[in-house]
């Protein structure tokens, strides 16, 4: 059953001059097609992260411009047969300096543009990211001081194979409260994490997953974000799911992508876990009462929670980033099953005011 969503397939600007909702972006599509200029200010929200991932280790980018402060941070985990965690996350009051394009960062489109913030050597708790498009592939570099003082620098290359498909999403609360996100997963990845004279190598196993987001957001809000990608069953899978924050809208950001196709799913998905215990099995399914109640059936099964909280007075925020595997299946628009056994990615619970 195809979803009920309206696909877009054409260019459209997303707001409208005075910073509404323009009704023509609301929708979805298998690649970006949304240019997200957003006039005025107020709880205006742009972001890039990016997560690369491999069977023992993985790298995540942020870059956030939130309007009044912008929150840009590389994180490195290590999880077989030992642990090693680091983060660095600096903050920049008023966002000076971090300006976000209008289209995703580095990506293989017309108009896109290249993203760079922080100092070239960065010191103390300062950090640089820079983000390029290189044919249709896109650059992720970045550097920082590490532990016991050790530079960490990143350098991989994310491609987008000929054809591999995406899910971008408009999500309307009302009118002047909307987001637009676009989720790339399951695009293959290569080169290098430095950590002093360590080298942490990216090769075939490994997988760069994309949340660009765009939009005008409530003061508090809660989510899930589900994400996975590798091979399983013969196949090249992409898991995005999402929770909580899209009810009521009429729209959602569940899809899967098999062998660079994407399944849109339409139906709010039921995810159960412990907020007690965010290391115990989580489920994400499908409803009994949808059309289709086969369409996603999963457990996760964390092996490490990245843990946050923050609270700096107009920003504070919990989350709980599990990373782990998925173990279940996933039905296509087609019809047809895949078997998921042990996908790399996470599953998160996050609740913000800002």
């Amino acid at each position: 059953m195809a979803t009920h969503e309206r696909e877009i397939t054409a260019p459209v600007d997303l707001c409208r001059t005075d910073g509404r909702i323009d009704p023509a972006a609301i929708g979805w599509s298998r690649r970006p097609l949304h240019r997200c200029r957003i006039p005025g200010w107020g709880r205006t929200k742009r972001w890039e992260y990016w997560c690369v991932t491999t069977p023992t280790h993985l790298v995540a980018l942020t870059v956030s411009d939130l309007d009044y402060l912008a929150l840009n941070s590389i994180y490195v985990l290590e999880f077989g047969p030992s642990v090693r965690e680091f983060e660095r996350t600096a903050l920049v009051p008023g966002g000076f300096g971090v300006r976000l394009p209008d289209t995703i960062a580095g990506a293989p489109q017309p108009g896109s543009a290249s993203l760079v913030v922080g100092p070239p050597r960065p010191t103390r708790g300062r950090v640089r990211i820079e983000i390029h498009g290189e044919g249709s592939a896109t650059r992720l570099r970045a550097r920082c001081p590490g532990p016991q003082g050790l530079p960490v620098e990143v350098d991989l290359l994310v491609d987008m194979p000929a054809g591999h498909e995406t899910l971008s999403v408009v999500v309307p609360w009302d009118e002047r409260r909307f987001q637009y996100t676009s989720k790339h997963t399951a695009r293959p990845a290569s080169g290098t994490v430095r950590i002093g004279g360590d080298v942490l190598a990216f090769a075939d196993d490994a997988w760069g997953t994309l949340d660009h987001g765009r939009g005008r957001w409530p003061r508090s809000v809660a989510w899930n974000w589900g994400a996975a990608s590798g091979r399983t069953d013969g196949r090249t899978v992409g898991l995005q799911f999402g929770g909580r924050w899209t009810r009521g809208t009429g729209a959602t950001e569940n899809a899967v992508c098999v062998d660079g196709r994407i399944s849109k799913i339409g139906q709010e998905l039921e995810w159960h876990w412990s907020r007690a215990d965010h290391m115990a099995p989580w489920s994400i399914r499908t409803p009994e009462s949808a059309p289709e109640p086969d369409r996603v059936d999963l457990v996760f099964t964390p092996f490490h929670n990245r843990s946050t909280r923050t609270d700096i007075g107009l920003v504070a925020n919990r989350t709980d980033q599990c990373f782990g595997h998925y173990t279940g299946s996933i039905r296509t628009d087609d019809g047809e099953r895949i078997v998921v056994d042990r996908l790399l990615g996470w599953a998160e619970d996050v609740r913000v005011r800002w």
